[in-house]
């Protein structure tokens, strides 16, 4: 089984920025996919950014793009998401996801996996 723990979310301004952490266990990081997954209030969640297994693959959801920054540590077994200018449409919790197929991480709830998220809020 893998767990996965999200944290670093907080209250942060707009144009500020956070560094998301997602702690993965009970298995090697380097045998998953992982992607980062947003829900704001009565929306739908969707995937923010991912990192494929190999860790040579990423891909952003448009409202991120050049803001937001996916990146891993195989030796810490942990996932980043890295948010800079950060908007008021960026706030929501925030989940961290793993599968073994890329294209699985992608859709939005097709990992196997899920932490219970961390919330962020964007706000002055």
């Amino acid at each position: 089984q893998v767990q996965l723990v999200e944290s670093g979310g907080g209250l942060v301004q707009p144009g500020g920025s956070l560094r998301l952490s997602c702690a993965v266990s009970g298995r090697t990081l380097s045998n998953y996919a992982m992607g980062w997954f947003r829900q704001a209030p009565g929306k739908e969640r969707f995937v923010v950014a991912a990192i494929s297994r190999s860790g040579v693959s990423t891909t952003y959801g448009d409202s991120v793009k050049g803001r937001f920054t996916i990146s891993r540590d195989i030796a810490k077994n942990t996932v980043y998401l890295q948010m800079n200018s950060l908007k008021p449409e960026d706030t929501g919790v925030y989940y961290c996801a793993a599968d073994t197929n890329y294209n699985q991480v992608l859709q939005r709830y097709g990992a196997d996996y899920w932490g219970k998220g961390t919330l962020v809020t964007v706000s002055s």
